[in-house]
């Protein structure tokens, strides 16, 4: 089986491109990070991509293609986070966190999925995140980009299934595998920020949260082992045993409860 991934120098898709390739599956990792730097690698064979760069994905699919011929599988996993109050985030960073994260992945499933519709199957696994499902205090940006990529999927499936080919959504947790270089901060640090007492409580909690998280050579082997399903399934949450309670809390109670818990949680008021 042959995957293309992408975000894979680093985060959650650099743990997921060794497993798939530890399984056995023929990896085309692509990361802006690989600029000069093409060959075989851990994470499979890398290939410059840039997901902000529409002409970097070219050619990164003309490469992928050349040396492996149509994918079987497209992982997107590529992903910004900008931390800070919906209120002060600018429109560049805005737009630069859903260029990223929602558009990246968007664009790359353009470029695979004629090539999956011509062989008549084909697999594609959405990297979105808990934050898909509920929203966390300041990751406002965040949050959006990954509810989008969720109504976005939904829409794919129903459009592909005709043809042969399934869409997964991968929902992570927290995780012991986020990268600072693609952690970002916007006004709300500023301790002129109205917001900054509650934005410092949040923050603290967030990297905690992260510090314990799972970990992502888990995540990594369960999608390896979804892929060489038949079909993939349409969600893979992953996540220890309370965020999936969080999941399960969001749907059940009323919202401005869940919210106020939510508050609780990561500010400590109520």
């Amino acid at each position: 089986m042959i995957v293309w991934i992408t975000g894979a120098s680093s985060g959650l898709g650099l743990h997921t491109a060794r497993q798939l390739k530890l399984a056995g599956l023929t990896v085309v990792a692509g990361a802006r990070s690989f600029e000069g730097r093409e060959g075989e690698g851990e994470e499979g064979y890398r290939l410059p991509l840039d997901v902000k760069d529409e002409a970097s994905m070219d050619r990164f699919v003309e490469r992928a293609l050349s040396l492996y011929g149509p994918p079987d599988a497209l992982c997107c996993c590529a992903g910004v986070l900008t931390l800070g109050a919906c209120e002060e985030y600018t429109r560049r960073e805005f737009v630069d966190v859903l260029e990223t994260n929602f558009l990246g992945e968007a664009l790359m499933v353009s470029r695979a999925l004629p090539l999956m519709r011509k062989a008549g199957r084909g697999k594609i696994a959405l990297f979105t995140s808990i934050n898909g499902l509920l929203g966390v205090p300041y990751q406002g940006a965040y949050t959006a980009s990954k509810h989008a990529i969720e109504g976005y999927a939904e829409c794919l499936r129903m459009e592909t299934a005709p043809f042969g080919i399934s869409v997964c959504v991968v929902e992570p947790g927290d995780h012991q595998s986020g990268s600072q270089k693609y952690r970002r901060h916007a006004r709300t640090k500023d301790p002129e920020s109205p917001y900054y007492a509650d934005y410092q409580k949040a923050v603290s909690q967030i990297a905690h949260d992260e510090e314990n998280g799972s970990d992502p050579d888990i995540l990594g082997k369960r999608l390896a082992r979804a892929l060489q399903r038949k079909r993939l399934p349409a969600r893979l949450i992953i996540g220890k045993a309370d965020q999936h309670l969080a999941v399960l809390l969001h749907r059940l109670l009323p919202a401005r409860l869940f919210s106020r818990l939510l508050s609780f949680y990561y500010m400590r008021h109520f």
